[in-house]
């Protein structure tokens, strides 16, 4: 059975940080009214998995056509016993990835057991290359822990990890639309602190978002940002960034505000999508999981994933594109260059 499938998995719901833009929603919102239906997420972890359910569904890995496991959130690393289940998906002999807001590594022996434990890559959020503007977008709940974290969490992994061979540190960055410069600014910042990956993300949000018109592209926005990217492409300075197919589906993807369309999509071929409460969907995309009959609902509680991944028919000439389509990319067809040890 060939290993060919990536399962983006957001662990755990709670994150120390309040991004406004964040695909798990507003905490002091969903307090008043937690969101219902499925497919919608909240820091409130009302329904996250019990570790235990997640280590049996994590045993049944092995043998499986599951290639790549990228943990999420939330954030993973504040939860101890993700340590355990990296461990346990490692020894399936899956990759694994962390997509972390990076502040968690500065805690003592997170960033050694990462290495100890053979992860094969760690994906730092940071949306700007300036202190103050970083924190404004990415604010922690605490109001204690920023910028200057991140960093911090990035170069103790980095020193941990010293010249042995992982795992490759990256930074991805939610590009918004006032802020292009922050595609080239952001790349420039990693390249000093000496990371190997870099990833710039459009910003995706539903029209009916409250940042929407403040922050989603337009058609208007698509030269400066294409500038921007063209530098990157131009110059990595040595970072391994996604490949140039991936900057002309940032550029289509921000040309206009509708839906699109997908052709040859590798949602539910090559891509799984698997939430706090265990839920199994094709991509992470809303409009996706919205669309998703009742009768095709998954979970991973009791399911063998040998047997829950067997069957993969592509999800092909989809009518949900979002810019989560974009987004995914890197983490299925994008992910060996950026875990390959050597720049591309």
């Amino acid at each position: 059975m060939p290993r060919d499938v990536t399962l983006l998995w957001a662990l755990r719901s709670p994150c120390s940080f309040a991004c406004p833009h964040c695909y798990f929603g507003e905490l002091e919102v969903h307090k008043e009214a937690p969101p219902e239906g499925p497919g919608l997420l909240s820091h409130i972890p009302l329904r996250d998995l019990d570790r235990t359910v997640m280590e049996a569904f994590a045993q049944t890995l092995a043998g499986s056509p599951v290639e790549r496991v990228v943990l999420a959130g939330g954030e993973p690393l504040d939860w101890l016993p993700t340590l355990s289940l990296i461990k346990t998906i490692k020894d399936a002999g899956c990759e694994v990835v962390i997509a972390t807001n990076g502040v968690p590594l500065t805690r003592p022996g997170i960033a050694r057991r990462l290495v100890e434990h053979g992860v094969d890559g760690v994906s730092v959020s940071l949306d700007s290359a300036d202190a103050a503007t970083n924190d404004r977008l990415r604010p922690s709940r605490s109001g204690r822990v920023g910028h200057r974290e991140v960093l911090d969490g990035i170069r103790t992994l980095l020193g941990e990890r010293g010249s042995g061979p992982g795992p490759r540190v990256g930074i991805y960055t939610v590009v918004i639309r006032d802020r292009p410069q922050e595609i080239t600014d952001v790349a420039r910042l990693a390249r000093e602190i000496g990371v190997d990956y870099y990833v710039p993300q459009p910003i995706s949000l539903p029209p009916d978002h409250k940042l929407f018109a403040e922050r989603c592209h337009t058609p208007g926005d698509v030269p400066a940002v294409e500038d921007e990217l063209r530098r990157l492409q131009q110059d990595p300075g040595g970072l391994t960034i996604p490949d140039p197919a991936y900057t002309r589906q940032f550029i289509a993807s921000i040309s206009t505000q509708d839906s699109g369309r997908v052709e040859d999509c590798y949602g539910g071929a090559q891509l799984f999508f698997v939430q706090p409460d265990g839920s199994v969907w094709d991509c992470p995309s809303d409009r996706r999981i919205a669309a998703t009959p009742p009768q095709e609902h998954r979970t991973i509680v009791g399911a063998d994933a040998r047997a829950l991944f067997a069957d993969r028919p592509a999800c092909t000439d989809c009518s949900h594109f979002s810019r989560d389509c974009v987004n995914m990319g890197p983490l299925v067809l994008g992910m060996p260059r950026l875990l390959a040890r050597e720049a591309t």
